[in-house]
Order: C-alpha cells, then structure tokens, then sequence
C-alpha cells in the first residue's frame, strides 16, 4: 500500500469547483512536485492535504491511517483534526513567522504547546496508576509531572538548535524575524515545520516571495532534506529544481491532475498537449 493515498479529491468555494476529483499516490521518502499554472488548484490541493481546507468529496489514507473519508459522513471534533494536522508540516511561501518571537522562540512554540497538552494526560495516567498506592503523595505525583515536563522541555531545546544547524541558522537563534533576509526567514520555517517531526513535508512555492539570489540557499535546504530520505510534497515553479530532484511530478490544470510521472516522463517526453504549451511557456519566458 502506499505511504500517501489521495482519491477522487474534490473542492469548491461557492460556484466555483477547484479540484475536480484528484488522484495521486506517494511513497515513503519521495519528493513529488506539484506544477501547473496560476489558478490550477496546486495550493489549494496542498491544503486540503494539510486539512487546512475541508474538501467535499474524497479518501486520504497516510501510513495505513484512513484521514479523510466522505462517505462515512462523519465531521472531526476540534481535537481529532488538529491531532491529524500533526501528521504534516507546512511551509508557507509567506513564512508566516510570529513577528513578536525571536527565531528559537517560533522553532519551539508549537512543541511546547503540544507538550502542554500531553501533561494533563501524563499527570492523569500517574494518578490512576497511584491511586490505590498510599505510599505516593499528590506532592510526589507532582513532582514527577514536573520533572517530566522539565525533560522535554530540555529535549525541545536541544532539537531546536540542531533543526537551526541543519538549515544553517544556530547563531540566528536570538533573532527576530525582522532581522533576517527572506531566504533566512523561510529557512527558519522549514525547521519550524520539522519541529513537531511530520510524517510528510509540504511546502507551498517556497522560493516565489524570494530574490533569486536567495532561492539557492532554501533550494539548497530542501534537497539536503531528500538526502535524508524525509516525504515531500512542493507546489514549485522552479521547473529545474523539480526535475532534478523529484522522484514524481504532477501537473495539474483547470482543477485536475492532466499529467504525472517521473521527471523524465514530463519534461523530456511530455504526453499531453496543455503540458507541452505550459512548458514551452516556461522555456519561452526563461529565455527573455
């Protein structure tokens, strides 16, 4: 079976149907590359993905968990979604960094809120496994509960900075947002994202708000994070770097997937002729 499952995916915003029934797969530690033109439905299939939009109609399996499925006609309380949402990393092509927190602080926000959460269940757990044992007190219980908390705050910390290190920033730690360059700025995203250790990365066009001159630097991450066998999927019009690095593109238009393959399939010998027009395009506006 495969890793990631998506079937029959359909989403529209009142009158308008921007996925008209989607159908991909993905493996384990593959990288599939979303392409196509503007208004063809690639950030929006990205969310409903991410469960950030709700789609009306369709099936997503990840990792043999069933996600999403429409037909059991069953509506996720607040708790089940955003425990779903765990499973992905999103990285905007805004950033969409907190501008009040430096960048340790927006690295370990999201883990620390989670472990907030995971110590009323912690604390729980210790009471029923104590409650019939005289020798420990609700001050011991305690304690342990705060010790606890303690570790992982130490393990949040220190997985910051080797996230920082991996995407070249450990010494930007203590910085704002407003002090940093935009390619460091999504750099600092990325490791965001992998701070709650996603089963699949998603990035939304990760170099579009970039200077040229800065889009290596993220690129650069970002392939370093293929050779670490992480699960991608990028929304890109960089059209070389999705077809060094892909191991799967998709090219949508007008709200359906009109062609998917390997790199070589789509841009070397592309079968359909709305493919062949956007590529040529592409190559036309390159060469200007």
């Amino acid at each position: 079976m495969a890793y990631l499952k998506i079937e029959n995916f359909h989403k529209s915003f009142g009158e308008t149907e921007v996925l008209k029934g989607i159908d991909f797969q993905l493996e384990k530690g593959d990288v599939v590359s979303i392409i196509g033109s503007s208004g063809s439905g690639k950030t929006t299939l990205l969310r409903c993905i991410n469960l950030l939009e709700t789609i009306d109609d369709g099936y997503m399996n990840l990792d043999g968990e069933v996600l999403l499925d429409t037909s059991l006609n069953k509506v996720d309380d607040d708790a089940t979604l955003r425990e779903k949402r765990l499973h992905f990393g999103m990285v905007f092509q805004s950033f969409n960094l907190f501008p009040q927190y430096s960048v340790k602080q927006n690295i370990t926000l999201a883990p620390t809120l989670l472990l907030k959460d995971k110590i009323s269940v912690y604390k729980k757990k210790l009471i029923e496994k104590y409650k019939n044992d005289k020798t420990v007190s609700k001050k011991q219980i305690n304690q342990m509960v705060k010790a606890y908390y303690n570790d992982r705050l130490k393990d949040i910390e220190r997985e910051s900075k080797e996230l920082l290190t991996s995407v070249e920033l450990v010494d930007k730690a203590d910085a704002y947002p407003c002090e940093l360059s935009g390619g460091q700025c999504q750099r600092v995203a990325i490791a965001r994202a992998l701070a709650l250790r996603p089963k699949i990365l998603c990035f939304d066009e990760p170099t579009s708000a970039l200077d040229p001159e800065l889009t290596a630097g993220v690129l650069k991450v970002i392939k370093e994070l293929k050779d670490r066998h992480f699960t991608m999927i990028i929304v890109t019009h960089e059209m070389g770097f999705a077809k060094n690095v892909s191991d799967k593109v998709v090219f949508m238009a007008n709200g359906v997937i009109e062609e998917q393959g390997t790199p070589a399939e789509l841009f070397d010998n592309p079968k359909s002729n709305m493919l062949k027009a956007f590529l040529s395009n592409i190559t036309e506006k390159d060469s200007i």
